[in-house]
């Protein structure tokens, strides 16, 4: 039977997972080496429990990715808003920033996890764009027009902030930025106005 995510007890025993990897990977620094039996050991949960809440490692790891870059963005985006270029900076500029010191402190033996939290966060940054646009957009501007905007937008913004972490040294950050930002505020006008 599924878990109710909305349910507080569902929630305390999520954060106590995410927590209890989180101190495994401050400890270690390989996502590889953590196994389930560890996070459930170091959270005081039995592995019934875990499976409960995630289909498997993989699920936990995209979930524990997506929280962690939800925090970051939502903590640099107070107050910002798609709908001025201001907003537009912050939002390009703290995935690049997150993008950077994710690759900075990624060890080389976590590469095999760097496709599913990439794409956790592609997820995450959609999300959030979705939201943004559905609270800014003309009523008359349809739903598919909107999700079609967050997906090519979130892609955009998501693809170049990748691109230019993989290869900081060829671009200063904050011009790749400004670049970005030319191109996304030229998508997002005929959705916003």
């Amino acid at each position: 039977m599924p878990v109710n995510a909305n349910d507080p007890r569902v929630k305390r025993t999520r954060d106590l997972l995410i927590h209890s990897f989180q101190e495994l990977l401050e400890e270690t620094n390989n996502v590889y080496a953590i196994s389930v039996q560890d996070i459930t050991k170091r959270a005081s949960v039995n592995r019934a429990t875990f499976y409960d809440h995630f289909d498997d490692k993989y699920a936990f790891l995209e979930q524990w990715m997506r929280i962690k870059f939800k925090q970051t963005l939502e903590s640099q985006l107070k107050g910002a808003s798609i709908l001025d270029m201001n907003g537009l900076h912050t939002v390009i500029l703290a995935v690049y920033q997150f993008l950077d010191r994710f690759r900075r402190n990624f060890a080389p033996a976590n590469g095999r996890f760097e496709p599913l939290f990439e794409a956790a966060m592609q997820k995450e940054l959609f999300h959030l764009l979705i939201q943004w646009l559905s609270e800014v957009s003309d009523s008359e501007v349809a739903s598919e027009v909107l999700n079609a905007t967050a997906i090519c937008v979130s892609w955009s913004i998501f693809g170049s902030a990748l691109q230019w972490s993989r290869q900081p040294e060829n671009c200063n950050m904050e011009s790749s930025v400004r670049n970005v930002m030319v191109v996304i505020a030229a998508s997002l006008a005929p959705v916003i106005g």
